[in-house]
């Protein structure tokens, strides 16, 4: 039976991973293999009846040009002996060329996601994909994130362990979004002392909170307020990843939402994010940032402080997740003093999601948002004053800008689900409340100003 395994062995790997052959092409040699292996699988009861019998068996010699085939194992004809060996050979030679090739190791996945949003303040309705980021004047807003986006994912793994991570994202990416590129990741882990101890350098994605970036790892259309307007973009940089027992670490000096930092701002940050895996079905993890980075008020970047905790529970059909959020940033905040001088932005926020599946295809979600921002008259992470995210200090109802320290707490409530239409496809489905303490949401069709908006998006994520 020894080489009964060795040939089903090689036809399994062969059918799972076909590569290109020069005499023939990939279908029809995957259609030859399929025949072959359902006569193997008929032919193997024969054979154990048949060694019970028979002392030995004696091997099947490869169909190579001018070679004797050795007499057929029980159950098969010649002909049938000679073209398994034909195939085990050409199996053989498939495998020789696909471990001298790139393709070991690689991975490569990929998706899209048309979407139809609603704005009723912005008086828009209709589908995006791949729209440029830096079209209008608002480029980057709670309803045109990191959504309708189409993205190709390259991940080689290399022996000895060093893994290179490429994502293409283009004009809705990280990258379109710090230097208008078309790379939303660039990275790569290198083992240094172990498997478990990594150098990791290039263009990395934040990876704050409980919400994930790519669309078809989030249950919803838009992201939490949380992810939009008071976490980071992406890291460019150096660090260190580092996993023991339960707990991952990992860490990077660099340039934040910068591929590189501008004369005079050589102060770089340290970003770090720590996860712990509490059991199966559970685990909790903290970021931060501190340093310098972009100030909407114009001039150097000024110091930054973030840090954040988030948490998931997953068991059933219940999921759970949450995150609480602090912020600073020296010289950012929208009013300023008595004395004219500029003042630092301040703000805490709170996000928590529940879903609940109907059945293993139909899922349920309901997602709430909370951010205080009522200090030195608001201001957040790269935002001031801003009529479509709702940030600042307001407006009376026909437009003129309030005055004072007060800015706006915001909160917004979404609810919607998604249902499994089949493997590589998934529809969700969002109705969601913004609202805040004071008019900061500017109406276009009736030019005037409310405390809230209302969005419905609906999106078809396919991945493969």
């Amino acid at each position: 039976m020894t080489i009964w395994r060795s040939s089903c062995l090689a036809l399994a790997i062969a059918a799972a991973f076909p590569l290109p052959a020069a005499a023939q092409s990939n279908a029809e040699l995957l259609k030859e293999l399929r025949a072959l292996r359902d006569r193997v699988t008929q032919l193997e009861d024969k054979l154990k009846t048949a060694e019970a019998t028979k002392p030995t068996i004696a091997p099947v010699a490869a169909a190579a040009p001018g070679w004797a085939a050795a007499p057929a194992p029980a159950g098969m004809t010649p002909d049938q002996a000679r073209e398994l060996g034909r195939l085990a050979v050409k199996v053989d030679a498939l495998e020789d060329q696909r471990e001298s090739s790139s393709f070991k190791g690689l991975k490569i996945s990929g998706s899209i996601d048309p979407v139809f949003i609603y704005n009723k303040a912005q008086d828009t309705a209709g589908f995006q994909l791949l729209n440029n980021v830096h079209d209008g004047d608002h480029p980057y807003t709670y309803d045109n994130s990191f959504i309708g986006t189409a993205t190709i994912d390259f991940l080689k793994e290399f022996e000895g362990g060093t893994k290179l991570h490429l994502t293409l994202m283009p004009d809705r990416g990280v990258g379109a979004n710090i230097g208008g590129s078309i790379v939303h990741e660039a990275s790569a882990s290198i083992p240094l002392t172990d498997e478990k101890t990594r150098l990791i350098v290039g263009q990395i994605p934040d990876w704050s909170g409980y919400e994930m970036l790519p669309a078809a790892l989030n249950k919803l259309v838009t992201h939490n307020l949380l992810f939009d307007l008071v976490a980071p973009l992406s890291y460019t940089g150096a660090g260190l990843e580092v996993t023991r027992g339960a707990w991952i670490v990992k860490g990077v000096v660099g340039n934040m939402n910068a591929t590189k930092k501008a004369s005079g701002n050589k102060t770089p940050v340290l970003a770090y994010r720590g996860d712990y895996t509490i059991d199966e079905y559970s685990g909790i993890g903290f970021a931060g940032v501190h340093g310098k980075a972009y100030n909407p008020n114009g001039g150097a970047d000024s110091g930054v402080n973030l840090f954040e905790v988030d948490g998931f529970y997953t068991r059933g059909d219940w999921t759970m997740q949450g995150e609480v959020s602090f912020g600073r940033q020296t010289d950012a905040a929208v009013a300023t003093d008595a004395n004219g001088k500029l003042q630092d932005a301040q703000w805490w926020g709170l996000s928590g999601l529940l879903a609940y599946k109907f059945d293993p295809r139909l899922e349920g979600v309901i997602r709430a948002d909370y951010i205080y921002n009522r200090l030195h008259g608001g201001g957040l992470l790269g935002y001031g004053n801003d009529p479509i995210n709702g940030i600042g200090l307001g407006y009376s109802r026909d437009g003129v800008l309030n005055e004072g320290q007060h800015g706006s707490d915001r909160y917004a409530l979404s609810v919607g689900g998604n249902y499994r239409i089949n493997e590589y496809t998934l529809l969700k489905l969002e109705y969601r409340f913004d609202f805040a303490d004071r008019r900061v949401f500017e109406y276009l069709d009736k030019n005037e100003w409310k405390k809230n908006n209302q969005l419905f998006g609906a999106s078809v994520v396919v991945t493969f």
